[in-house]
């Protein structure tokens, strides 16, 4: 696609990243087949063509409008078109390049502003995990559409303390933690009876994907220094890696190379933790041979027949796409996803499903309508967005695919027990 960058742009880092992007674009519209919103709304720009070229509209000197801006904040990046696109376009990249121009020059309405101002300081925030305590105190009496937003309590059980030679780092992450909190301690116990050390450094926060994503990026840039900083000195002791439970941090701190590059202070430092950055799905073929001594067959059978859903930042953002279905197979689970459209998104994207909730429930429906066909007794998946999201529409229980596995193995344990 040939550009010609507004004299503002150009010789500019980000006009020349933008560029090189834009040219890869081959205008084939093989994208839009695959494309959420365009999807439900038929509309040419909101799919990742259409806004494409109205990004390339902004870089050459074309004044943006609210409308623009709407058109980009409609997208759930997804990435589902990077999955498609058989140029390589970065559409991701690209579209967090053209949000920053778009709102640096479009100013948002003020309830606009002050709704991504509380989201982005608040779901970060050390006060988020009490403000989630005394809403879950208070669940009881919330209209239906908050209490969707505050799961229900849960008891996280123990935290395994058996030391181990094999050490990973793990993200406790910003939400899930207060929202969620059995996420981390089953994994913790599951790779503890792998062989595998969990550390948890205390000082390490969000990711930073929830501000950058919000256009701050400034802030989201901040949040992934603090992290090598808390990370560093473990890296420099030789850890084994960095484990993400949450598939929507791991996409994140996975881009953290690119997203530094050019920090001369951080350039290097982000580019080993992007390479020290594993799903935790990633570790389950190291975990299979311990796992498969360790996991009684009854016990797995009981769990029955299980939908899988995997994240967009798993399946097009990370591109790891069938571990999870193969590998908790190789185990005695079984997993399916649906035939139909398993590659889009479940409308969740972070804090997309508060900024566009009419798309994002309208994408929740019609995920669960292919999900509940498959008649599961639970739907699994591998981010807190997608299980938060999901459940607020389903009395399936959704669940992370890790809770099953520590489950299986504790039931495996007590049934041992008993018989000896």
């Amino acid at each position: 696609m040939q550009t010609q960058l507004a004299p503002e742009f150009q010789n500019t880092v980000l006009g020349q990243e933008a560029e090189a992007i834009l040219r890869q674009c081959v205008h084939c519209g093989f994208c839009n087949a695959t494309c959420p919103t365009y999807q439900l709304m038929g509309d040419e720009l909101d799919g990742p063509r259409g806004r494409i070229y109205l990004m390339k509209q902004v870089l050459e000197g074309a004044e943006p409008t609210r409308k623009t801006q709407l058109h980009l904040d409609r997208c759930l990046t997804c990435r589902n078109c990077e999955s498609t696109c058989p140029s390589g376009v970065q559409y991701g990249h690209l579209v967090d390049l053209g949000r920053k121009v778009v709102d640096a020059k479009v100013q948002r309405p003020i309830k606009e502003r002050a709704l991504r101002w509380a989201l982005k300081e608040g779901l970060t925030s050390s006060l988020f995990a009490p403000a989630m305590k005394l809403g879950q105190s208070l669940r009881a009496l919330m209209p239906a559409a908050l209490k969707a937003k505050v799961p229900a309590p849960q008891n996280a059980g123990a935290w395994p303390t058996t030391p181990h030679s094999r050490k990973v780092l793990m993200l406790a992450g910003c939400v899930q933690p207060a929202m969620m909190p059995n996420i981390n301690t089953a994994t913790a116990r599951v790779l503890n009876a792998c062989g595998i050390e969990v550390v948890v450094p205390p000082s390490a926060g969000c990711c930073g994907a929830l501000k950058f994503h919000l256009n701050d990026q400034a802030g989201g840039l901040d949040h992934m220094r603090h992290n090598i900083d808390a990370w560093w000195p473990w890296v420099e002791q030789g850890v084994e890696a960095i484990v993400m439970n949450a598939s929507g941090c791991g996409v994140t701190v996975k881009d953290y190379g690119h997203l530094l590059q050019h920090d001369a202070q951080y350039s290097a430092k982000a580019k080993r933790i992007s390479e020290l950055t594993r799903d935790l799905s990633e570790l389950l073929p190291l975990c299979l041979p311990e796992l498969k001594k360790r996991l009684r067959a009854e016990v797995v059978a009981e769990t029955g027949l299980l939908a899988y859903h995997p994240p967009c930042t798993l399946q097009h953002g990370q591109q790891l796409k069938g571990g999870v279905e193969a590998q908790l197979g190789q185990l005695g689970f079984k997993l399916r996803v649906t035939e139909f459209e398993s590659n889009l998104c479940c409308g969740s994207a972070g804090t997309y499903s508060v900024l566009q909730a009419e798309t994002a429930y309208s994408l929740r429906d019609r995920k669960l309508e292919h999900l509940n066909k498959l008649l599961p007794t639970a739907i699994l998946s591998a981010n807190i967005g997608c299980i938060t999201h999901l459940q607020s529409g389903s009395e399936i229980p959704v669940r992370h695919w890790v809770e099953l596995v520590d489950e299986a193995l504790s039931k495996s344990q007590s049934s041992l027990n008993v018989a000896g």
